[in-house]
């Protein structure tokens, strides 16, 4: 029988201190890999919901907003084809009767 212990308790303690900061390591390196899984897969879905988005896109016009520019543009058609006519009239009364 030897009279001195196989392991000491300062060699025990130097040993769990070593495992500790191994299992640390590897919490950190695990870490970080999963840090990186998780940016990838939220860019993933941000690219297919940003493509969704870019498909339906928000509808700006109405049924009545479009009535009412097409009203205005004939308002002015029919103003500028009445100006044009009237001018057309002047310029053939001043050729006739000059």
């Amino acid at each position: 029988m030897p009279k001195e212990p196989l392991i000491t308790r300062s060699e025990l303690r130097r040993r769990k201190e070593e495992e500790a900061a191994a299992s640390e390591r590897n919490q950190k390196i695990i870490a970080k890999q999963s840090g990186k899984e998780l940016q990838q897969k939220e860019k993933q879905i941000d690219n297919h919901y940003r493509k969704i988005r870019k498909k339906n896109k928000d509808i700006t016009k109405t049924r009545a907003g479009e009535n009412q520019k097409s009203r205005d543009l004939n308002r002015f058609l029919m103003k500028s084809i009445v100006i044009v006519g009237l001018l057309l009239v002047v310029v053939a009364l001043a050729i006739f009767l000059l």
